[in-house]
C-alpha cells in the first residue's frame, strides 16, 4: 500500500542541487495525493527563476515512481504561497547555519 509516509521518505533522497538538505526539510513540499496508485505532488523552489526547475521536478517524478505500486507520479509546481526559509525544518536551519540555539 501507498502511503504519504513512504511517498514523504522517498521525497527526502530529492535535493535541490545548491543547498545541501532533502527538498522536504526545506519546506518545499507543500501536499501529496494519492489516489488509485497515482501520487500528486504539489510544490514550490526557493526561487521562481530557479534554473534546475525541470532537473528537480523530473528528480521527484522519477524517484516517487520507484515506490512499489505506484502508476503515475505528477508534479505540479506553484508559487503560492511563495517559499520563504521559515518553511524550513529545525534541521535545515541548523545544516545552513541559519538557526541558533
Amino acid at each position: 500500500m501507498i502511503t504519504e509516509e513512504i511517498v514523504y521518505e522517498k521525497l527526502k533522497e530529492c535535493f535541490d542541487p545548491e543547498i545541501p538538505v532533502n527538498i522536504v526539510d526545506l519546506g518545499l513540499i507543500y501536499d501529496v495525493k494519492i489516489a488509485d496508485n497515482d501520487v500528486n505532488i504539489k510544490m514550490t523552489l526557493t526561487a521562481v527563476g530557479c534554473p534546475m526547475y525541470n532537473v528537480i521536478g523530473e528528480d521527484v517524478r522519477s524517484r516517487v515512481m520507484t515506490i512499489e505500486g505506484v502508476k503515475n507520479v505528477t508534479v505540479q509546481i506553484v508559487w503560492e504561497p511563495p517559499w520563504n526559509p521559515d518553511m524550513m525544518s529545525a534541521d535545515a536551519k541548523k545544516t545552513l547555519g541559519w538557526y541558533k540555539i
